[in-house]
Order: structure tokens, then sequence, then C-alpha cells
């Protein structure tokens, strides 16, 4: 059970989704990138409507603990193993809703806190199944190091994100240059599934994503919530 202290307050939060929804291609910098990533089905094309995948609840730990690259991948005879970072703001919802409208879409969010998408690349490329897999791997989710209130971010839609690894910054971007915004991927998602408390909603990485490797320290840091920091570890070597 990962547990979040929440902002402003003497309470704690106790991170138990029974999903975790993310948004692929929000950030057009990003999709730019994306030939050097080599990342299957991912095009250059800005996406018409929100693309959704899933991670899974195994995947979250909290800040200080560490990222794992299973031994496994190893042994899949790829040429380069590649899992990389991607620094991201997600919310959590706060009570079961269903075709939430965009203009309600905040009221239906808890709060807001920092997570990294770790993504196993070489199996996200290879997959038949999609992205599942690569994206869901144990500890591939970190989540913190609070949580903030909705009535205490004045303008989630306004907020610098950056991640930094070994204390070099790689991404620097702002929640304002999102493609869909907060407010509509909450009314997109509603009308497909219904959200229970509790679930996770990830809103995508800006431009500098980039590979991970042991011994490597990841932080991802966004404005007004705090800075999000875990080491890697490889499971051959650790």
């Amino acid at each position: 059970m990962i547990t979040l202290p929440v902002a402003k307050s003497d309470q704690n939060y106790e991170v138990a989704p029974s999903k975790i929804i993310a948004l692929g291609k929000n950030y057009r910098d990003h999709i730019a990138e994306m030939e050097t990533v080599n990342v299957a089905s991912f095009d250059l094309e800005v996406p018409a409507e929100p693309i959704l995948f899933s991670k899974t609840p195994n995947v979250l730990i909290a800040a200080g603990e560490p990222i794992v690259v299973p031994s496994f991948i190893h042994e899949c005879g790829f040429d380069d193993v590649s899992t990389h970072y991607e620094a991201e703001l997600a919310f959590i919802i706060k009570e079961r809703c269903k075709n939430v409208s965009e203009d309600a879409a905040l009221d239906a969010i808890l709060g807001f806190t920092c997570m990294n998408d770790v993504s196993q690349r070489n199996i996200q490329s290879s997959d038949k199944s999609g992205w599942f897999r690569g994206k869901s791997l144990d500890t591939f989710g970190p989540i913190g190091p609070c949580l903030v209130l909705t009535e205490d971010m004045p303008d989630p839609q306004n907020l610098r994100i950056q991640c930094r690894l070994n204390g070099e910054t790689v991404q620097d971007g702002n929640t304002s240059q999102m493609i869909f915004g907060i407010r509509q991927m909450v009314a997109y998602i509603t009308r497909q599934f219904t959200l229970e408390a509790g679930d996770i909603i990830m809103t995508g990485t800006p431009a500098g994503v980039g590979p991970i490797a042991h011994g490597d320290v990841v932080e991802v840091e966004i404005e007004g919530i705090g800075i999000l920091r875990n080491p890697v570890v490889d499971e051959r070597q650790g």
C-alpha cells in the first residue's frame, strides 16, 4: 500500500486504485521526438481524440523506493535493452463517476501528484498486443511525493513539469502544453468507463524522455507539488 501525505494537512491518503488510465501522445513536442524513441504504432500525427492505455496497480511505488528493471528483459534477445523515464502530472478521482461534463470535471478530482510512467521500450515496441506489458511491470509507476487537493491547486493546467536524471534536467515543459486538457480528459474517459474513487489518470509526458540504467536517480518535479525521487536498480546487477 502506498500512502501519500496530503499537502497543507496532517492527513495521509492511501493510494489504492481499481485502475490507472494514461494518455499517450498528449504533448506535441513529445510526438515530434518519437522517431528517435522507436515505439511501435506511435506515428507523428497529432491525435484527434485522447489515446488511452492502462497501467496496472502493481506498478505503484512511493518516493524513495527503487525502480527495478527486471532481469528477464536481458534474456529476451534484445540488441539494446532500453527502459525510459516519463515525467507526468497525475490526478486521483474523488468518487464514483460516469459521463462527467467538462464544466464539472474538476469537481470529480480529489487531487494532483507527480508520477513517472516508466516504460520498457523493447517490449512496448515488440508485443503484438500493444503497450500493456511494457507499461505495467512491477515498480514502473512511482507516485508522490504528496497529494495536493484540487482546492489547493490554483491552476493545474499551468504547472511547470521537469525531470532530472542524475541531477541533469532532461525534461522541462508545462501542463499548458497538453493537447487534451484535464477537463477534456475527465469528460472523455468517463464517457468510456465508470471511474471509481481512487482511480488514477496520468496526463502524458513532455519531450525529453530517455533511458535509465542501474545506479541512476530520477527526479520528477512539478510546480506546486514537489519532487518525486527514485533510484534505479537493475535486478541483474542489484
